[in-house]
């Protein structure tokens, strides 16, 4: 039997936007990559392209299609009658399933409309409003309101009615916050998603399960306009009741963090001042910052075992305040080289 052969990779010119590879995409659909790869090979679901180095890329609509395939198998349709669809076959049926659950009891479904977006976040806020996410989207992002915590967003004193909460968690415990479910009641929001840095799969099981959409921070904003666009599609076809969060078992306060010399929105100001620059470096300096706060964050309260354990956190978050600090320094040199301002 002649076995098909893989796409030949284009050549640079010939590729247009970003690629990513099968772990991003797998990760963005949450789903196995061994599941990806059976819906490739078996059943030719999506064709990615090869890289010399064997690894698959995938382009932003290869992207989107696997989204739209996630969530048709989860709404009961098998991956083999769906598969060889095109996207505007896929969107029909994706279209005529959500027409069938709205008119099961949850009334009609509602014309495509501005996503309503809550943002616990700023520095999350502000890069939603850089082109390169905001281009995926079949709208423009109605920012509802942004607020400084979740347990700002719980104070609320008015239901915003917005279609999504999306909450920028740095790092994240194995329990669900209870100030997520008040925020998500407060604001009368109708999905609740967060974006984090780091996290256990303790942690982000424990939210998945509650019914929050969960998705590790992507570096780069063509993916995070691909994956806020999925959430779009799938929330803008459907007038549901909110799913409330679950309640949390316990809840742990979280540990008192070191001092630092730039917030996250300062840092993703200078992130998305870059590209206007020659260097680079401003924008790869404030992402390392970033990285670097929340990883220290996330030692200072990760789960010990035992005494042994503690030790081991308590040096992990001394050296990751250490190398934060020398990269403040470090970034103070770039922007007074650069002529950026810090504050």
């Amino acid at each position: 039997m002649k076995r098909n052969k893989l796409p030949k990779v284009p050549a640079p010119s010939a590729m247009h936007g970003p690629t990513f590879r099968s772990g991003a995409v797998a990760c963005m659909a949450q789903m196995p990559v061994a599941t990806l790869r059976i819906w490739e090979q078996r059943y030719r679901a999506v064709q990615p392209i090869t890289a010399p180095s064997g690894h698959r890329l995938y382009s932003p609509a290869d992207v989107q299609r696997v989204l739209l395939l996630r969530r048709l198998t989860e709404q009961g349709h098998a991956i083999g009658s769906i598969a060889t669809l095109d996207s505007a076959q896929l969107q029909q049926v994706s279209l005529a399933s959500e027409g069938k659950a709205s008119g099961a009891g949850r009334g009609p479904a509602r014309a495509m409309t501005p996503l309503r977006l809550l943002v616990v976040g700023p520095a999350l806020a502000a890069r939603l409003q850089r082109p390169a996410v905001a281009r995926h989207l079949a709208h423009a992002v109605q920012r509802v309101a942004v607020f400084e915590s979740l347990a700002e967003a719980a104070r609320a004193t008015a239901g915003t009615g917005a279609d999504l909460l999306l909450w920028h968690a740095p790092e994240l415990r194995p329990d669900v916050p209870p100030e997520l479910q008040a925020a998500q009641q407060a604001c009368h929001a109708r999905q609740v998603a967060v974006v984090y840095r780091f996290a256990g799969s303790a942690a982000t099981k424990a939210l998945a399960d509650a019914g929050a959409a969960v998705i590790r921070e992507p570096a780069d904003d063509e993916a995070l306009g691909t994956w806020l666009a999925s959430m779009e599609a799938g929330l803008s076809v459907r007038a549901v009741e909110p799913a409330p969060v679950a309640a949390p078992k316990s809840a742990q306060p979280p540990g008192a963090l070191a001092p630092r010399r730039f917030d996250d929105a300062t840092l993703t100001a200078i992130a998305g001042r870059s590209p206007t620059l020659a260097c680079e470096c401003p924008r790869h300096v404030a992402e390392l910052l970033m990285q670097l706060s929340s990883f220290e964050a996330y030692s200072a309260g990760c789960i010990n075992r035992s005494p042994a354990d503690a030790e081991l956190h308590a040096y992990l978050q001394q050296v990751a305040g250490a190398s934060r600090a020398l990269f403040e320094s470090a970034l103070e040199r770039v922007a007074r080289h650069e002529g950026l301002p810090l504050r």
